[in-house]
């Protein structure tokens, strides 16, 4: 029978690298299909209405309106009355057909003509504002707005 011998240097053997790369770009990998980015800011208080019937609807063709009077943080500046957001600025009710404009032209191009405009209005909001935007929706003939509200029984409240 052989015999077993002892190794006389008690070194420790150095760490293999060669898979770390692998383990990088996994989780490289991992954080980018798990993180959600943001499109737009909220610069307004949005509590949405209540509904029961809702439908679900293609993000792609939307250009989105925020109405509410403006987010805490932001009240020293604007005040206290009601507010559009289109984008991540506010704008004022004369310059809504610019910024629709704009924001339609930034969509892809066979969905410009199939554009729909998506208002998210805060529950308190002046209806003269609402009014007034839909108003200049007529002017621009983007007539297809679809009003975002939350789940729920609205009477219930």
């Amino acid at each position: 029978m052989s015999k077993f011998k002892k190794k006389k240097g008690g070194e420790i053997p150095a760490v293999n690298t060669a898979s770390l790369p692998d383990i990088v770009f996994m989780l490289l990998f991992f954080f980018m299909v798990v993180t959600v980015l943001r499109d737009n800011n909220l610069l307004v208080q949005n509590t949405l209405p209540k509904a029961d019937q809702l439908e679900k609807l293609k993000k792609d063709r939307s250009v989105y309106i925020y109405a509410g009077k403006p987010s805490s943080r932001y009240k020293d500046k604007y005040g206290t009355e009601g507010k559009i957001q289109i984008g991540d600025k506010f704008t004022d009710i004369s310059n809504v057909k610019f910024a629709l404009t704009e924001a339609r032209e930034a969509l892809r191009p066979e969905l410009q003509d199939k554009v729909m405009v998506a208002l998210k209005v805060d529950e308190e909001t002046n209806t003269g504002l609402v009014t007034d935007i839909k108003q200049q929706l007529r002017d621009l003939n983007m007539l297809k707005i679809i009003y975002i509200t939350a789940p729920g029984n609205p009477v219930d409240q």
